[in-house]
């Protein structure tokens, strides 16, 4: 094994730092888009829920209150999993972009 150099130590450090001030970039864009989408179902289903309260309020008879909590549920349900769903896809793709820096700084075909 051959010894490197002081240019090829100098270029293997500044492939590192930038390979870690790419991941830190993209942690962090990443972490930004899932904060979002998580303050967005917060609001939707805080929203939601006050509705279906409202409605609760107003309802007839045991029977009507009882429809509105199913459908509330079920929104509820079905909100939950599509937006559980879509932030597990983040966090993929997330964990994919990320690596991507860090793979090609020590792949073996880059020079030392």
């Amino acid at each position: 094994m051959a010894a490197l150099s002081f240019e090829n130590f100098q270029n293997l450090s500044k492939q590192q730092v930038e390979a870690a001030t790419a991941f830190a970039a993209t942690l962090s864009k990443g972490l930004q888009e899932i904060a979002a989408e998580t303050a967005e179902y917060s609001k939707h289903s805080l929203s939601a829920g006050a509705e279906a309260m409202e409605r609760l309020m107003g309802a007839k008879s045991v029977e009507t209150a009882v429809q509105i909590q199913t459908d509330y549920a079920k929104s509820a349900f079905e909100g939950f999993v599509a937006k559980s769903t879509k932030i597990n896809e983040i966090f993929a793709k997330l964990a994919a972009d990320a690596m991507k820096p860090a793979q090609s700084a020590f792949s073996p075909d880059v020079k030392h």
